[in-house]
């Protein structure tokens, strides 16, 4: 029997030592070039997964006392910690805001909403106009959709504390809108130009006190899921057999990797942008399409901050249907900037994500 208990711990051990090998294979999949490693580069999604399993193995060789055996997956969760800060970060609000401080809302409102009836106020035109931002950048930007939806005289009368406004059609088609409301001066706005059908970026300056902001609005290649994807998603969550999974698995992860392989330079050509840039303070929000742990967040962010990462509180999740739980909007700011209290806003549901926001002061100013 003794010896019957170290083989079995033996073998537990080579499980927990795979996947701490999983979970660190996910941890930096985002220094895989999509263009090169479409499939490879999407692994960044399981980094949960593997993280929990990789606690639930420290917490079982604490448990029985192994503590050297333990110390595998303490190794494995030092070595992804700064992706697990990313992912998971624990900060306090704060009450004391500097003053200066600047409210940033991003949101990507589905063309204000679906499934809508009768004639109450559109509810995402509401939250804009009770949001007390100072700037806010939206994507997926559409007008009278429906009867139900707003029209731009109204979302213009809705939002009229926001003199400031561009709406711009972004990709290839012109079909797709991408939108800024600011209560700072808009001095100029251009498109950043990539390949895309329907997503894109707008470079906008605003005036902000006696310097200028660069603010970047982007709209990332989405994953083209269709409904029955989602559906198929759907039943794999709910009854895995072996045969559903792997047909499922097979299907989703081609459209993600096709996707992330097309999202790659876009990502590419902002983080060019934002390297090229003059300006010190830079503000880049708006809808990515991928997860924190993916190529497009590591190379936009390498040279800016995570708001959510650096004020934020759990998961973030901001993609609310069909059980794809991730964040997907970001706000990232330059060193130059500091943000407080980043917030993924969960009271509204009209929308198939849910809106960040947070505030931002200058650091000289603190």
């Amino acid at each position: 029997m003794r010896h019957l208990g170290k083989v079995v711990i033996l073998l537990i051990l080579a499980i927990n030592l795979f996947i701490t090998g999983l979970l660190l294979a996910t941890a930096y999949s985002p220094y895989l070039q999509p263009t090169e490693h479409p499939v490879l580069s999407c692994i960044g999604l399981a980094f949960p997964v593997f993280l929990l399993l990789n606690v639930g193995f420290l917490l079982f060789w604490l448990l029985i006392q192994q503590y050297k055996c333990a110390l595998l997956s303490l190794a494995g969760l030092l070595l992804c910690w700064p992706q697990l800060q990313t992912y998971f970060p624990l900060h306090s609000r704060t009450d004391h805001l500097p003053e200066g401080s600047i409210k940033v809302l991003s949101y990507n409102i589905m063309g204000f909403g679906a499934n809508l009836k009768g004639n109450e106020k559109n509810p995402i035109l509401s939250y804009l106009a009770e949001s007390e931002a100072d700037i806010i950048c939206l994507q997926e930007y559409a007008t009278r959709l429906t009867r139900h939806h707003p029209s731009q005289q109204e979302v213009e009368r809705a939002l009229a504390a926001w003199p400031y406004h561009r709406i711009d059609a972004v990709g290839s088609s012109r079909q797709n809108r991408i939108a800024c409301f600011s209560k700072l001066p808009i001095l100029s706005a251009r498109p950043l130009e990539y390949a895309s059908a329907s997503n894109g970026t707008m470079l906008y300056e605003l005036a902000w006190g006696k310097d200028t902001l660069l603010l970047i609005n982007n709209h990332l290649e989405s994953n083209k899921l269709t409904k029955e994807d989602k559906v198929i998603y759907e039943d794999m969550l709910r009854d895995p057999e072996k045969e559903k999974v792997e047909s499922g698995l097979r299907q989703l992860v081609k459209k993600l990797a096709e996707a992330s392989a097309i999202r790659a330079p876009q990502a590419d050509s902002i983080a060019q942008a934002i390297a090229r840039s003059t300006h010190r303070d830079i503000i880049v929000c708006g809808d990515f399409n991928d997860s924190p742990i993916s190529y497009a967040h590591r190379v936009i962010s390498q040279d800016l901050d995570d708001a959510f990462t650096q004020s934020g509180r759990g998961f973030g999740i901001s993609y609310n249907r069909n059980k794809f739980y991730f964040r997907i909007d970001n706000i990232l700011t330059s060193p130059s900037l500091k943000a407080y209290n980043c917030t993924v806003d969960r009271s509204l549901r009209t929308s198939d994500h849910y809106p960040i926001w947070c505030h931002v002061a200058r650091k000289e100013a603190l």
